[in-house]
């Protein structure tokens, strides 16, 4: 699987997710900018000793990412979509599209593709989850329906 984060802002929160990705043999792709750098030991910190088994890719923007993967299948993770992340059949290395922390994902990408937004359901009046459990949820999930492939 891939996950995509969008502007990222927080590092602790990549870290985590790094280490997610490192323990699924998931892809990690990071749009610029970032909101912090990637020398950054909160990030360090929270990746532990992982980070080499996690493969990173960085792209300069959501165009010039979604350009170079136009064939493959996404999903992107919005409060704002209709459909629950469990009414989806994922496909084998599929892209799990992530906003940053404070405004989610823009609305000119949400507008792109309007048939591929899900949402991890919460009771009225929660904003959000925290990026790194979001991932976690939606990623396993999406391993879960491939039996766990490559996972013991």
């Amino acid at each position: 699987m891939n996950i995509v984060l969008l502007e990222p802002e927080i590092p602790a929160n990549t870290g985590n997710i790094a280490r997610t990705c490192a323990a699924t043999g998931s892809t990690l792709h990071l749009i610029r900018p970032l909101g912090f750098s990637t020398e950054d030991k909160y990030l360090k910190r929270a990746g532990l000793d992982y980070w080499h088994l996690v493969e990173v890719i960085y792209h300069d923007s959501f165009a010039e990412f979604s350009s170079q993967y136009h064939n493959r299948r996404f999903y992107l993770a919005t409060t704002k979509a209709l459909r629950l992340y469990t009414n989806i059949t994922y496909e084998p290395d599929s892209f799990l599209i992530f906003g940053k922390e404070t405004r989610g994902l823009p609305t000119e990408v949400l507008n792109a593709y309007p048939e591929s937004q899900i949402r991890v359901p919460m009771i009225s009046g929660a904003r959000s989850l925290n990026l790194g459990n979001s991932v976690a949820v939606v990623l396993y999930e999406s391993l879960r329906q491939q039996g766990f492939t490559g996972l013991k």
